[in-house]
């Protein structure tokens, strides 16, 4: 469930308008940054919703054990529990980033009987997205100026973030104590909303990033090609600057034909204000959406 489904948005901004050029934004209030670690970690699960954060919490380490342990199981040519468990302790602590199949493999800390292949990782992500655990995010492939060249590794985040947040067994206070792991958190949380959100439009969620270091967290495309780009930041001034200047760079990167497809450029943070800057970059709150 997204935040506007489990009863934690203030639903003042519509996501329909982000495809609406021109439409107002201006909202006030609703969650707290305490209350974001809290959603991290307690999680969408329908059951779970109205559970306590500890209950939400404890429910979800069971869940996560259980992927292994028993979920895996049942698949043709099932991994080892062991192996599966520490790949997905090794996901979650690169939630939100294009790390490796390399990376994810020497991250396991697993080398008996022997090292995990890469080619056995892959096996593995792929068994874990059949059972609708992992879902990546694609790269955005899209027509972009010939001095540029896009990557194309995915980045990695689970259905839900609540999921790496038992498999590493965080409590909300943990996330508020590091800003960055919070960061990368955060923005699994918010890619969560954008794809549910997204499929009511019939929209693809991806990510870009391209040869010069430019990324964007998601770019939403509907089917007629218009989109809409959100950078996911906490919610710091400074990184809002910074992640409206990305978003402006994005246009540049792209053939005249398709930045006019461009219906809205926006910034979704953790924070309790949503408006329109004078660079006309919108600045939502996470905690405001509804669709």
């Amino acid at each position: 469930m997204s935040l506007a489904e489990s009863g934690n948005s203030t639903k003042t901004v519509n996501f329909r308008d982000r495809f609406n050029k021109g439409a107002e934004i201006g909202s006030l209030g609703g969650a707290s940054i305490e209350d974001y670690a809290r959603f991290l970690v307690r999680g969408g699960m329908p059951a779970l919703i109205d559970e306590t954060t500890e209950i939400a919490r404890e429910a979800m380490i069971d869940y996560v054990e259980n992927i292994a342990y028993v979920d895996m199981q049942q698949l043709d040519s099932p991994p080892t529990p062991e192996r599966i468990a520490a790949l997905i302790r090794s996901l979650s602590r690169n939630i939100s980033t294009e790390a490796s199949l390399g990376k994810l493999a020497a991250e396991t800390g697993l080398t008996d009987p022997a090292p995990i292949a890469a080619s056995t990782v892959r096996k593995y992500l792929d068994q874990l997205s059949q059972i609708f655990i992992l879902e990546e995010l694609p790269s955005w492939k899209t027509h972009i100026r010939s001095a540029v060249q896009q990557r194309v590794k995915p980045k990695w985040h689970f259905v839900d973030p609540s999921i790496p947040a038992a498999a590493l067994r965080l409590p909300p206070q943990s996330l508020l104590n590091d800003t960055e792991s919070f960061g990368l958190f955060f923005e699994s949380l918010a890619i969560r909303d954008l794809r549910i959100y997204a499929d009511v439009l019939d929209g693809k969620v991806y990510h870009y990033r391209d040869s010069s270091g430019l990324e964007i967290d998601a770019v939403l495309e509907l089917p007629d090609e218009t989109f809409a780009a959100f950078e996911i930041k906490l919610g710091s001034i400074f990184s809002i600057d910074e992640a409206a200047g990305n978003l402006q760079k994005l246009l540049t990167r792209l053939t005249p034909e398709k930045a006019i497809r461009c219906a809205s450029l926006n910034v979704l943070i953790a924070g309790s204000s949503s408006y329109i800057r004078k660079d006309n970059v919108n600045v939502i709150a996470l905690g405001h959406l509804f669709v």
